[in-house]
C-alpha cells in the first residue's frame, strides 16, 4: 500500500506497472468513447455536419469543464485525512456549481449563436446542431468534477483498480445509451453522441462516490488522531495554477476552430479532426494516466524518480511507436474507412494529420512526468507558464500556416499542436530539474 505517499521502499518496474495499469485501462476506455461515437455518427444521416458539430460541442464542453480536470491530481496530493477531505470537497462543490452556471449561461441562444456564428464563423446548420448538443451536455462539468475528486482519493489509497471499474460503468452506460438511440430513434447523430456522453459521466460520477465510501469512513474514524491545517486559502493557492493550466490547454480549441473555419477545405477539416484527435487520444491517454502515478509514487523527497523515469522512457517508445506504425501503413486506412466509417475522400484527407500527430503521445508522457514532479513540489505556477507558452505557440503557428502559407485547416492545426507541445516541454525542463534537486 502507498497510502502515505512517502514510502522509502524501492519501487520496481513491476510495482509501477501494476499501479499504473488500472489507470491506463481507465484512460484507454475513455479514449474509446470518441472513436466509438464518431463511428456511429458517421453511419447516420448527414455525417459531415454532425461529425463537425459533435467535435465542436465536445471541445466547447471540455473548455467549461477545464477548471475541474486537475481535481484528481489535487485530491491525490492533498486529501490526507478527513479534515483535508472536507475542505477540498467544499472547494470542489463550489467549483462545480460555478461551472454548471457558466454552461447554462453559455447555451442561452443569443450568447451561443453570437460566439459560434459571429465570432467563430460556424455554418448555420453546424451551429444549430452544436447548440442542441451543448444543452444535452449541461451536466458534464459537474459530473466530471465530482468523479475526479473521488477518483483521486481512490488513487491515493492504492485502489486504482476501482477507478478502472468506474470507467467500465461509464463505457457500458455510454454504449448502451448510444446503441439504443442509434437503433431505435431517428435522432441526429450529434444528439445521439451528446446524450450518450452525458449519461456516461453521470453514471461514473455516482459509482465513484460509492467506491470511496469505505475510505471516507476510515478517514472520519481517524479525525481525532491526525491533525491537519489545510485551509481553503492553501487549496486555492495550490489549485488555481492547475485550473488555469487546464483552461489554457482546452481553451485553445475555439481559436483553432476559428482558424480552421478560415482555411481551405474547412468543412472536411471539421469533419475529420474529431476522428483524428480521438484516435490519437487513445495513445495519449496512456501517457496522461502516468501523471497520477508519479504524484502518488515518487515520494516526498523524489527518491523514486529514477525508476519512474525508466518506466516513462519505455512507455514513450511504446505509445509513439505503435501510433507511428499505424499512421504510416495501410492500417490507417483500415481504421478511418472500415472502423470509423469515413468516406474514401475523408479517409484520404485524414491520413496526413494523423502522420503529423504520430509522435505526439511521447510528448504527452514527458509533459505528464514534468507536471507530476512540479505538483509534488507544489510548484504549480510553472505548469501554468508552460501551458501558456504552448497556448501562444499553437495560436501563432496555426495562424501563420493558414493565413500566410494557405495550409488546409486540419494540417495547420496538427502542426500547431505538435510545435506548441514541444515548446511547453522544453520550457518545463529547467523547473522540473530544480524541483528534483531541492527535494533530494
Amino acid at each position: 500500500m502507498f497510502n502515505d505517499l512517502n514510502t522509502k521502499a524501492k519501487l520496481t518496474q513491476k510495482t509501477i506497472f501494476l499501479f499504473w495499469i488500472p489507470l491506463a485501462a481507465t484512460w484507454l476506455m475513455m479514449s474509446v468513447e470518441g472513436p466509438y461515437l464518431s463511428a456511429l455518427i458517421a453511419r447516420l444521416a448527414e455525417p459531415e455536419f454532425n461529425l463537425a458539430a459533435y467535435g465542436i460541442a465536445y471541445s466547447l464542453a471540455l473548455i467549461v469543464e477545464a477548471p475541474v480536470i486537475m481535481m484528481m491530481s489535487a485530491s491525490t496530493a492533498l486529501v490526507t485525512n478527513y479534515q483535508s477531505f472536507r475542505q477540498l470537497q467544499k472547494f470542489n462543490y463550489a467549483l462545480m456549481i460555478i461551472l454548471t452556471g457558466v454552461m447554462i449561461l453559455f447555451v442561452v441562444p443569443p450568447i451561443f449563436y453570437f460566439i459560434t456564428e459571429t465570432l467563430i464563423g460556424l455554418p448555420e446548420k453546424v451551429s444549430h446542431l452544436t447548440h442542441i448538443a451543448m444543452i444535452i451536455l449541461i451536466p458534464w462539468p459537474g459530473a466530471i468534477g465530482y468523479r475526479r475528486f473521488y477518483q483521486g482519493i481512490l488513487i491515493r489509497n492504492n485502489l486504482t483498480r476501482l477507478v478502472a471499474y468506474g470507467t467500465v460503468i461509464r463505457i457500458v452506460s455510454m454504449s448502451l445509451a448510444a446503441f439504443l438511440l442509434f437503433k431505435f430513434t431517428d435522432l441526429a447523430g450529434v444528439i445521439v453522441g451528446a446524450s450518450a456522453l452525458s449519461t456516461a459521466v453521470v453514471c461514473e460520477a455516482i459509482a465513484s462516490k460509492f467506491m470511496a465510501v469505505k475510505i471516507l469512513r476510515k478517514l472520519k474514524s481517524q479525525i481525532d488522531e491526525i491533525q491537519n491545517d489545510l485551509t481553503i486559502k492553501e487549496i486555492i493557492k495550490f489549485y488555481y495554477p492547475l485550473a488555469l493550466t487546464s483552461l489554457l490547454t482546452l481553451g485553445i480549441q475555439p481559436f483553432v476552430t476559428f482558424f480552421i473555419g478560415q482555411s481551405r477545405m474547412a468543412l472536411e477539416s471539421f469533419a475529420v479532426m474529431p476522428v483524428v484527435t480521438s484516435f490519437v487520444f487513445i495513445f495519449r491517454g496512456l501517457g496522461l494516466s502516468f501523471q497520477e502515478v508519479v504524484v502518488a509514487l515518487i515520494g516526498s523527497d523524489m527518491s523514486q524518480f529514477d525508476q519512474l523515469k525508466k518506466f516513462a522512457v519505455k512507455l514513450s517508445f511504446f505509445v509513439a511507436g505503435t501510433l507511428i506504425l499505424i499512421a504510416f501503413t495501410p492500417l490507417a486506412e483500415i481504421w478511418f474507412r472500415d472502423v470509423s466509417g469515413l468516406s474514401d475522400t475523408l479517409t484520404d484527407f485524414a491520413k496526413t494529420p494523423l502522420m503529423i500527430m504520430s509522435f505526439f503521445p511521447a510528448l504527452t508522457v514527458l509533459i505528464s512526468f514534468q507536471r507530476a514532479i512540479l505538483v509534488k513540489a507544489k510548484e504549480t505556477r510553472q505548469i501554468t507558464y508552460g501551458t501558456a507558452i504552448e497556448f501562444i505557440g499553437i495560436i501563432i503557428v496555426v495562424a501563420v500556416c493558414i493565413k500566410f502559407f494557405l495550409f488546409v485547416g486540419a494540417i495547420a492545426a496538427t502542426v500547431a499542436f505538435v510545435i506548441g507541445r514541444l515548446a511547453a516541454c522544453s520550457y518545463l525542463i529547467p523547473p522540473s530539474i530544480r524541483a528534483l534537486k531541492i527535494r533530494k
